[in-house]
């Protein structure tokens, strides 16, 4: 509190220090709070990746050897069958199951009581492993009746193969063991004899205890009763089952894991020992539920976040230690250390400049990938990597009526002044893109606007395209920009004019380029950080590998954006290995995939520019919403439609006193009704119109633009294009 009195006659410097502090603390202990928040999830989701990871191991261990047991018992048995009148030869058999498979370590025939009326009633040849050899004895006795046993008695019922509940077998192979059996039949499909493999459990303690995902952690396995197969204590192992282990658990918790074990379910829990310490048990069946064992992997809560909490821990005293060096630097600035406070702020600005910078160039890009999921006709992919906090590189896109407008640019420069050059020139692009459906007169007006505020003399490379999704018409205008690519049944660049870039002079004239994509076709758009990435020894990228690359990615049929971009990614950044990011790398890839769908109607009718023929036109669209099915609402919201752009069509596309003819096509595929209406008159984009503002006043919205918007309204979309001297508007609305 000494240091606060020294500062309290600058009251004003005072408050604000104190301010700082606490704001300061705050922000610590809400930073540590987040910070163990998002560590402690990301550890819970890593042992529980680790854990079911064990899991699946162990499983898959076991199961390979009950398997390969299964298949030698199964291989043999059509032997035995053939063998059924010689019953001495039973004999040989099991030694030979022995010999062939080093898990096995005994293995019985044993038959229905006098099934040989000469072998008496309990005839089973059993041979098992004695150190390296293979002893062979009688197993049916007086002290060791066999027909009573589990591993005879259920495939006899079942009709199939059958893993017995792990069992001490005394009178047989004298070890703890779990038996495969399979039922022998005579030539009538009789069962007569229970043909069986002994799997000694002493392997399975080595397999579920020869790894732990962490030292203090444990496996365990039970069977299907719930006997404790294997675990940390040897003398618990079939002495006792999980149920009498954990019937006095305080923690209920426990006794549902029991349950959901035996049933053979998967899961996870957090439960407390007898201690009240907390655990994470993860569990799972081992197998495919034939034998009925499952598997737990048993963690300690204090061991998987011990790390963490010593991290947490060492980080509050770094952050108090931080937090006495601020009231010590506070202290030193109240005394009037000027020096350091003017490096603090220089040091601010700096870092805000950065900030806000990055912050725009972030927000400005598109992000959201795939961005239109519910059309299947274009898919899009993009990416930028600046080489600086900040880059000068952009693209963009968005869709209207029907058009898919996008660009790609690179701003001359480096850092914040060409990352603010970038993010007016996508807003620029947005705003004129809104009314404007012709490239070249979007690059116009980007140009002159860019132009006449270019008071530091920078400029824009751009690339802009329109793209009409529902014919696969490409329009483009190209300032300065390399040239695309366009991955069709060959890959080759675009042909581009080059131009000069945006931003030089104003009234330059950008001419518009025209080209047809066929579904499936890709355009793959770059900055020069592509082709002009070094290596170590400077050499470049170049067009050749980039082209190379998109040849490879079509010949392997991955002319996905994301995949064509990964591809591309990868492929640059294996070239530049260690070399420093030179220049900012932008890629956007769009493929379009407009699906062909088959033409289930198609009707047409022919006008003149007469409204007094527009009852024709009605009884037209009526009798196509007929037979497609449409309700009698649906029906006059499109009629209304339909209408309304007809007669904009009639009254605007031909000279006044001049006839001209407007046909209306309508087609119905299995998704859409689409109405397209043509004529031949001047050239009128009816969608150049802005969105009408429904809220202002009538007498404050400019004149115009209600039909459009009514239209706009009550279709699933509108498009318009000029094609060969013809108005082509087209209206969709999804079926029913």
């Amino acid at each position: 509190m000494n240091i606060f009195k020294k500062i309290q006659p600058q009251t004003p410097r005072w408050k604000s220090s104190l301010a700082l502090i606490i704001t300061a603390a705050v922000l610590i202990e809400a930073t540590s709070a987040i910070q163990y928040w998002f560590a402690s999830n990301g550890i819970q989701k890593e042992v529980q990746h680790r854990a079911e990871s064990e899991l699946k191991v162990k499983s898959l261990e076991i199961q390979n050897v009950l398997t390969a047991v299964e298949v030698a018992v199964n291989n043999k048995a059509w032997w035995i069958e053939q063998q059924l009148a010689q019953p001495d030869t039973m004999w040989g058999i099991t030694r030979k199951l022995l010999a062939d498979n080093e898990i096995i370590v005994g293995s019985a025939i044993a038959f229905e009581p006098y099934y040989y009326p000469e072998k008496g009633r309990q005839y089973s040849p059993y041979s098992y492993k004695q150190g390296k050899t293979i002893e062979s004895k009688q197993l049916g006795t007086e002290q060791y009746e066999y027909h009573e046993k589990e591993w005879y008695t259920a495939p006899l019922q079942s009709g199939h193969g059958h893993w017995s509940e792990p069992y001490y077998d005394e009178g047989g192979g004298e070890m703890m063991m779990s038996t495969y059996s399979i039922p022998i039949h005579d030539q009538t499909g009789k069962a007569v004899a229970i043909f069986t493999a002994d799997v000694s459990l002493d392997w399975l303690s080595g397999v579920i205890n020869a790894h732990h995902i962490y030292p203090s952690s444990y496996n365990l396995v039970i069977s299907r009763k719930g006997q404790m197969m294997a675990c940390p204590v040897e003398s618990l192992v079939m002495r006792q089952t999980i149920q009498e282990l954990t019937a006095k658990a305080e923690d209920t918790t426990v006794l549902h894991v029991n349950r959901q074990m035996m049933a053979g379910k998967s899961g996870q829990a957090s439960v407390k020992d007898p201690k009240g310490k907390k655990n994470y048990v993860f569990y799972a069946p081992l197998d495919d539920g034939q034998t009925g064992w499952s598997m737990a992997v048993v963690c300690s809560d204090h061991e998987i976040y011990y790390g963490l909490r010593q991290v947490t821990f060492s980080l509050m005293l770094l952050m108090l230690a931080g937090l006495a060096l601020m009231v010590f630097i506070i202290y030193r600035i109240a005394r009037g250390a000027r020096k350091l406070q003017d490096v603090n702020a220089e040091k601010e600005r700096i870092g805000s400049e950065l900030r806000i910078a990055s912050n725009i160039q972030r927000g400005m890009l598109p992000k959201i990938f795939p961005p239109y999921p519910e059309r299947n006709d274009v898919e899009i992919f993009g990416s930028l990597e600046p080489a600086k906090e900040v880059g000068g590189d952009l693209y963009d896109y968005f869709i209207r009526d029907e058009k898919l407008f996008f660009c790609i640019g690179d701003v001359s420069g480096k850092g914040v002044p060409a990352s603010l050059v970038m993010a007016v020139t996508r807003s620029l692009f947005r705003t004129v893109a809104a009314h404007e459906a012709m490239p070249e007169r979007i690059m116009a007006s980007l140009n002159d606007a860019m132009a006449e505020m270019n008071e530091t003399n920078m400029f824009v490379t751009l690339f802009v395209g329109v793209l009409d999704l529902p014919t696969g018409r490409l329009r483009y205008s190209n300032a300065g920009h390399d040239a695309p690519i366009i991955m069709a049944s060959d890959v080759k660049l675009l042909p581009v004019e080059a131009n000069i870039p945006v931003g030089v002079m104003t009234g330059w004239k950008f001419p518009t380029q025209e080209t047809m994509i066929v579904p499936q076709n890709t355009i793959f758009l770059y900055t020069d950080g592509l082709t002009e990435a070094e290596d170590t020894n400077h050499n470049l990228f170049g067009e050749d590998r980039m082209l190379s690359v998109a040849r490879n990615a079509q010949k392997e049929n991955k002319q996905e954006p994301q995949a064509v971009i990964r591809q591309m990614t990868d492929a640059v950044h294996g070239f530049v290995g260690e070399a420093e990011q030179s220049d900012d790398l932008t890629m956007l890839a769009i493929q379009y995939t407009k699906p062909q769908l088959d033409v289930r109607l198609l009707r047409s009718i022919t006008l003149t520019n007469n409204v007094e023929e527009v009852p024709q036109l009605a009884q037209f669209v009526e009798e196509v919403c007929e037979v497609v099915e449409f309700d009698p609402a649906t029906t006059m919201s499109i009629n209304l439609a339909i209408e309304e752009a007809v007669v904009n069509v009639m009254n605007y596309a031909y000279p006044k006193n001049k006839k001209g003819n407007i046909c209306i096509e309508a087609q119905a595929n299995d998704v859409r009704l689409k109405f397209t209406i043509t004529d031949s008159g001047t050239p009128f984009d009816p969608t150049a119109k802005e969105e009408v503002d429904t809220t202002l006043k009538a007498e404050e919205r400019p004149i115009g633009g209600l039909g459009i918007h009514l239209v706009r309204q009550l279709m699933d979309s509108i498009n318009y294009e000029r094609i060969d001297g013809k108005n082509i508007l087209t209206l969709r609305k999804k079926l029913n």
